[in-house]
Parts: structure tokens; sequence; C-alpha cells
């Protein structure tokens, strides 16, 4: 099973454009490296396979997988529960952040609402 150059040529052209905005957004600060990188790596890797697609067959060959295009959504669905994964992660620290902080601003607050108390005393 070939790809059709046009395909090809339309399929590379979309990813090249993904990846000089996933670049532009990290330059605008739109967008934090460590998340952008994972992106970048799969765009790099589909503009591989995109170019050279007998890659893909070889490799699902090798895996067993009866289908290149099998191949292709098995390797979508790994991409898919790594970003699910990685974004769970991430989620995970900053409401456990959040939680601190909350409870340092509580700290705070307490201890100047007693500086106050003891001001109002005098």
């Amino acid at each position: 099973m070939t790809m059709n150059i046009k395909a090809q040529i339309i399929i590379s052209i979309i990813i090249i454009w993904g990846i000089v905005y996933i670049i532009n957004m990290v330059r605008k600060k739109a967008l934090e490296l460590r998340y952008s990188l994972t992106w970048l790596g799969v765009g790099i890797c589909i503009l591989i396979l995109t170019l050279f697609p007998q890659i893909m067959n070889k490799i699902s060959a090798i895996m067993g997988i009866a289908s290149p295009m099998n191949m292709l959504f098995f390797l979508g669905f790994c991409f898919s529960l790594t970003i699910i994964f990685s974004l769970t992660i991430s989620a995970s620290k900053m409401s456990i952040q959040i939680k601190d902080l909350t409870q340092e601003i509580a700290l705070y607050k307490k201890e100047q609402n007693e500086k106050v108390d003891e001001i109002e005393k005098k």
C-alpha cells in the first residue's frame, strides 16, 4: 500500500505548518517548551513516515500487524495515552501547588490579622 504523491505533499505541508506554528507559540511564550517537545517530536515522526511510507510498512511487518494503517492507528492510540498521562501528571502537580499556595496565603492572612489586632489593642 503506497501513498499518493499528492497526499504526501499535502500532509507534509500541513505538518510543516504545524511545526512552525508550535515553534512560534513557544517563541511567543504562549506554550511551554516542555509541552511542545512532545508535539514537535510527533510532528517530525509523522513527517518522516509521510515522506518515507516504506518505513511504516517495515515497522508493521516487524511487529506482525497486518496493515500499515492499523499500525498508524496503534501509534496514534499510544501517543494519545502518553499525552493524557503527561497532562494528568501536570494537572496533579498544579493541584498540589494550588493547595500549598492557598494554605500559605491563609497563614499569611492569619499572621497579618494578628498583627492588626495587636496594633488595635495598643
